[in-house]
């Protein structure tokens, strides 16, 4: 059953291409690249792909052809990436992709019989413990690299700090871990969790830092970001709710000028078998 999932616009999505391409672990992506068998094509998986941006950063690092497989729950999304048409692989080769719509917390190892490639991108934080799980067992069990990108792990840094900037990141972290009707949400506790359970089952996993870093030339994405961040922290705590009125319209402001600076720390994973 498909309940609570969170839906995201293509707008959004758009808006936070350049951010989400200048955080990823491009170091990760040569030591994929070095470990990568020798397929041709090389065939990969993009779990929760949205319209194509793990596509778009990642298919121009890697040699040889390729064909993208992405799946998401959101047809309208599926759409977009379908319609944007991609460039070459690293030496020139083409590029083919597909899509399919679908859970991909129900998917099973023989739905990606032959991948070389499992990519994610801003998904582990929105799963609970249980679809952890079987996203590693999808993974183990297929016996392909994964590269699970950009999950948050809990800290934000604003700039110039505000001595409520500490207190709606708790309310917010409280927000990323809530109970859902699938079970309460790793958030920021995704990263260490996915870690072990990969571990546990006998895979190698490299870890590396991919931190949003905004400033005045993002200052659209950083006022879109605060409002959902102050957003998802109202909604957790009715309290600070009633007392962040005069500094969300400050933060608001510093945003949209380009006068506040934001570091969002995520975490990329690289997966071994």
């Amino acid at each position: 059953m498909i309940v609570e999932r969170t839906r995201v616009s293509a707008a959004w999505l758009d808006l936070r291409e350049p951010a989400d391409a200048a955080a990823r672990s491009v170091a990760l992506a040569e030591h994929l690249r070095r470990n990568l068998p020798p397929a041709a094509p090389l065939v990969i998986h993009d779990l929760a792909s949205g319209t194509g941006s793990m596509r778009r950063w990642l298919a121009p690092l890697l040699p040889g052809p390729q064909r993208w497989v992405l799946h998401d729950l959101d047809e309208d999304l599926l759409d977009v990436a379908a319609a944007n048409l991609p460039g070459p692989a690293a030496d020139g080769d083409s590029v083919a992709v597909e899509t399919q719509q679908g859970d991909v917390t129900e998917l099973r190892a023989s739905d990606l019989a032959g991948a070389g490639l499992i990519t994610a991108s801003a998904l582990l934080d929105l799963l609970t413990h249980e679809e952890l799980a079987r996203l590693v067992d999808l993974c183990v069990d297929v016996g392909c690299p994964a590269l699970l990108s950009l999950s948050v792990i809990g800290r934000v840094e604003l700039a110039p700090a505000d001595p409520l900037d500490p207190l709606v990141a708790a309310a917010f972290d409280a927000h990323q871990r809530r109970l859902t009707g699938r079970g309460p949400l790793l958030g920021p506790d995704a990263v260490a969790a996915a870690v072990e359970d990969f571990r546990r089952r006998g895979a190698r996993v490299l870890v590396r830092p991919s931190p949003w870093r905004l400033g005045a030339a993002q200052a659209d994405l950083a006022a879109d970001w605060f409002t959902g961040w102050i957003g998802a922290a109202c909604e957790q705590s009715a309290d600070l709710a009633a007392v962040v009125g005069p500094y969300t319209s400050r933060r608001l402001a510093e945003a949209r000028a380009g006068e506040l600076a934001v570091t969002v720390s995520h975490a990329d994973l690289l997966v071994l078998p």
